[in-house]
Parts: structure tokens; sequence; C-alpha cells
């Protein structure tokens, strides 16, 4: 079960153990707060089911504060980045469970790419290791990101677990993820900090919904001022 509807069976948990202590002191029958306790826990199990938590979803957008939306779209304009200067195409991008709804697509959204790359033929084993080193690089970008922003990150599990799935996938021991991991988000670190700039207007272009390719525009026409700023920084 997503960690999503487990905060929420647990905020349920906590209410209704709460009202069953405070529920003789304001005369409320304990019938009340199990009844409110076994629905939202119902819900919960059919949302995950069968919706794949896009209520839970849908619910933690509606009450999602001004700075939560702002990490989600910094969080994901490091994967957009970093993937267009890595070559890989990017399909698009959803920045909340509303906008994921109405594209009738599955899960909590984010940045949609091309993983074509990712399913060659076995025997193209040198394409099949850089195309994996690359999409390692994105899926850390998002936390890089925050970490860039605001010094640290609170979203990034599901990419932690996608970046796992395809260590797994191609038969690297486990014992190596966590240093594949750090050399991801290092690389995606610095190529955001590279382009910063660049980073700064696709958050802003992002925040007004632009398209794919506005967004691919946005970032070709700060790359001059990236390259300005590295050259200040060098002669110093």
């Amino acid at each position: 079960m997503p960690q999503t509807a487990l905060n929420l069976i647990a905020i349920a948990i906590f209410t209704m153990t709460l009202s069953s202590l405070l529920g003789p002191i304001f005369n409320i029958s304990p019938f009340v707060p199990a009844a409110a306790t076994f629905g939202i826990l119902s819900l919960a199990t059919v949302d995950t089911l069968s919706w794949n938590s896009r209520g839970v979803s849908l619910l933690l957008d509606l009450f999602a504060s001004v700075e939560q939306r702002q990490r989600i779209i910094n969080h994901e304009a490091g994967h957009f980045l970093t993937a267009y200067f890595l070559g890989i195409p990017i399909t698009g991008y959803t920045l909340t469970a509303w906008e994921v709804l109405k594209q009738g697509k599955l899960g909590r959204g984010g940045v949609g790419f091309d993983t074509e790359s990712l399913t060659a033929k076995p025997f193209e084993l040198e394409k099949m290791r850089l195309s994996l080193e690359r999409f390692c690089t994105v899926w850390m970008a998002g936390i890089a990101a925050e970490k860039m922003v605001y010094g640290n990150a609170q979203g990034g599990a599901e990419d932690r677990q996608q970046l796992k799935q395809a260590l797994m996938m191609a038969g690297l021991p486990e014992v190596g993820y966590p240093q594949k991991e750090r050399w991801a988000q290092l690389q995606a670190t610095n190529l955001l900090t590279r382009h910063q700039k660049s980073y700064e207007a696709l958050v802003a272009a992002m925040t007004d919904r632009a398209s794919v390719e506005e967004c691919y525009a946005v970032i070709q026409q700060h790359c001059d001022a990236d390259s300005e700023q590295l050259s200040s920084i060098s002669n110093q």
C-alpha cells in the first residue's frame, strides 16, 4: 500500500484513539469514532485497490500549501532539465493529481520520459549501461533540485524506487545500490549547478504550465547565460 494511504490510515487510527479518550468527557458515543474510522479505512482500501491511490493524492493536493506546491514544481523541473541535457526525450509532465486524472493516467504524475533506450537489445550492453546511468541521474535530479533550492528534500521516494528497480533488472548487486544512488545525485547536482539560470527559467515556465516544446525553448534561451556565469566564476 502506498505511503500516502498508510499515512491516512495512521491518522484515522489516531483520531479514533483520541476520540475514545475524549468521548466520555464530551458525551460522544464510542460508536461515532469507530464508524468514522471504519469508513476512512474502507475508503482508503477501495482507493488503493481500485483507484491506485488517486483519491488520496487528490485529497493531499487539495490541502497542499503554497510551499508544497512550489516544491513539487522545483522537484519536477530538476527531472526535466536533467533529462533535456542528457538527451532523454520528454513526453509530458503533470504537477498535480488533478492534472494526472484529467489526462486519464495512473500514479501521482511528474515528468514523463521515453524509456525505449532502456529496453535495447541484450547484445548492446554498452548502450544499455550508458542509458541506465543517464536515467539514474535523471531520477535523482528531483532530490538534487530540492536540496539545491531548500537545503533538504521531502520528495523522491518513488524516484529511489525506480532507480532500484532499474538496477535490479540490470542485474547489479544490491550492495552497490546506495553508491550508485549517491553517484547519480552528485551528477544531477553538478548539472543543475552548471545550468542554474536555465533551471530557474524552467521553473517559471512550468509554473505557468508551458508546453514541453516551450520549456525546451526556455532552456535553450538561457544556455548562454549559464555559460557566462560559469566563465565569471572560473575567472574569479
